[in-house]
């Protein structure tokens, strides 16, 4: 196994954007790709991380950047400007993540047949996004992602399976809301399963959650439990869509 990354810049609209791509080289075959949205910091090291190991599971995976120019947040007043900039324009959102899918399709070494997206924090919210408008995905899993709608999906249009990894000690994304987006779900006939981590906060898959909760003041943590619960139930969701 030859893992390479390499960053792809590409453009939405009038603006810039970087991607980072991870695949194995030395597979020649076609496989599935897979879009990974990142947490409201941008497209930083632990995304470019979770791309390598999406490659290491045989995918070819790119981490698009929602931000344009490769911007990444050094603190939460920077982060929350950011993400706020896309939630606030959702017609200049949904163009990033149309460009984004488009520039995977592109890749020589993706079966164009086989397409996931995978998001964490406010890229869950946007890989939900995604499958309740309809983009050609096969799968879509989210991690600690906002639940809330920006497109209210009507019975039978969602076509992706998806999958929602959830922390029960969530304070930003609450048991509440995710009862709404279950009933949400249910209303369009979704196929969908959600995962409770018991003792998860908002952040759980990320290790560098705990430094960041203390460093600012905010209720976010790593459970290394629901990490690995999350990733393993992804991996079998992947494998029933892609290979069973």
């Amino acid at each position: 196994m030859n893992i390479i990354t390499s960053r792809i810049d590409y453009r939405v609209g009038d603006e810039i954007h970087q991607a980072r791509l991870a695949y194995d080289e030395s597979d020649s075959t076609r496989r599935p790709g897979v879009i990974l949205v990142h947490e409201w910091w941008g497209v930083n090291e632990y995304m470019i991380e979770r791309t390598r190991q999406l490659a290491e599971l045989g995918y070819v995976a790119l981490a698009i950047d929602m931000y344009g120019n490769g911007r990444t947040a050094q603190n939460p007043d920077e982060a929350g400007g950011l993400m706020n900039g896309v939630l606030d324009d959702m017609e200049a959102g949904t163009a990033a993540l149309r460009a984004g899918l488009q520039l995977l399709l592109e890749q020589d070494s993706v079966d164009v047949e086989k397409t996931a997206a995978i998001g964490y924090c406010f890229g869950g919210a946007m890989v939900l996004h995604m499958a309740r408008i309809g983009m050609p995905l096969s799968a879509v899993a989210s991690f600690h992602g906002a639940l809330g709608s920006f497109h209210q999906a009507q019975p039978g249009s969602i076509k992706p399976r998806i999958l929602v990894c959830h922390g029960e000690a969530d304070t930003m994304v609450t048991m509440d809301d995710l009862a709404g987006f279950r009933t949400e779900m249910d209303t369009a006939q979704a196929n969908y399963e959600v995962k409770l981590y018991a003792d998860a906060k908002h952040g759980f898959s990320n290790p560098g959650a705990d430094a960041n909760g203390s460093r600012y003041g905010i209720d976010v943590g790593y459970n290394e439990a629901a990490d690995q619960a999350s990733w393993q139930a992804m991996q079998s969701m992947f494998d029933e869509v892609f290979r069973g």
